[in-house]
């Protein structure tokens, strides 16, 4: 029988590849992770994250503006907070002078367009290392909630677009929609770290922030990552509240869960190629075990082929870059 259907025809060249190729990479997918750091002229390169910096606000301006010239234009900012500012319930977190509210309206000043989303969770400014308040060696919740609310309000008034609540307590959705809704800002938007998991890939983020637990771990409020329906759930949970975006963390080892949550929901979704997963890749390069370009625009279309509207990666720069 003589051959009718041949679907090498389509795969012949890369023109015809690109043709009928199903997804697509461009600046717009990308959400950009930066720390930011007191002080000024600091440029540190993460020792665990080889080629990514913390910034002290003076050339964070500089930074932006490279990442707007690449078409990238959206950022989510974490802080690395001082020792000494440190305390059990997150009170440096609400100052309206903070380093979070002074590198969000640097970045506004600077670039007025760019989106400014920001990271809302204690245990940047926790003594404890923790997500949230501890009381008697256990994280409470509804505590914890009313000062993430004030945190997200903060950051909305020093001119964030988005808060990114990323600590998985029960309720902190509802409670920073409300809180943002009383007091006029109802265009701010929230960005749900939905379904994120109690993972070993953060270890990096960890190093960078000065973040990791004092005491335990965090599985008490991250997600067991043997669960999958819990995924859907939590996620459904956060729309209902008030999510705007909802987000899947860590990616790589969660591809599944990127598309049971597309598949369920009708707002965007958003992955984050998380530290280890981007040390990982820096390593084996390193080594000459792996081809760093190749694997790297591998991981991030196979996050747009699961269905993330959203891709947060340390590798956003380096794949604009190739892209051209």
């Amino acid at each position: 029988m003589q051959q009718i259907r041949r679907n090498r025809r389509l795969r012949t060249n890369d023109a015809i590849r690109s043709l009928v190729r199903d997804h697509v990479i461009t600046p717009n997918d990308f959400l950009v992770p930066l720390f930011v750091v007191e002080g000024t002229n600091i440029k540190e390169e993460i020792t665990s994250m080889p080629g990514y910096f913390r910034y002290s606000l003076d050339l964070l301006k500089a930074e932006v503006k490279e990442i707007w010239s690449l078409g990238l234009k959206s950022v989510l900012l974490f802080v690395k907070v001082p020792d000494e500012l440190k305390d059990n319930k997150g009170t440096e977190a609400l100052n309206p002078d903070g380093l979070m509210q002074r590198a969000v309206r640097t970045v506004k000043e600077t670039i007025p367009e760019m989106l400014v989303m920001t990271d809302v969770a204690l245990d940047p400014y926790s003594s404890y290392g923790h997500d949230g308040i501890v009381q008697d060696g256990y994280i409470v919740n509804d505590e914890t909630c009313k000062v993430l609310a004030e945190m997200s309000l903060s950051h909305a008034q020093a001119g964030a677009d988005f808060v990114a609540p990323s600590d998985m307590m029960d309720g902190r959705i509802l409670a920073i929609r409300e809180l943002l809704e009383k007091e006029s800002y109802k265009n701010t938007g929230i960005m749900s770290y939905s379904a994120k998991y109690a993972s070993a890939f953060y270890g990096p983020f960890r190093d960078a922030l000065d973040s990791a637990p004092g005491f335990g771990d965090k599985k008490t409020y991250q997600m067991d990552f043997a669960n999958r329906e819990e995924a859907i759930k939590e996620t459904l949970m956060d729309i209902d509240e008030g999510a705007d975006i909802v987000m899947v963390k860590p990616g790589l080892c969660y591809l599944d869960l990127v598309r049971d949550v597309r598949d369920a929901v009708d707002v965007p979704v958003a992955v984050y190629q998380v530290s280890g997963e981007y040390a990982m890749l820096k390593a084996a390069a390193e080594k000459g075990w792996l081809d760093h370009d190749a694997v790297m625009l591998e991981q991030v279309m196979a996050f747009k082929r699961a269905g993330a509207h959203i891709i947060a990666s340390y590798f956003a720069k380096d794949v604009v870059k190739l892209l051209g």
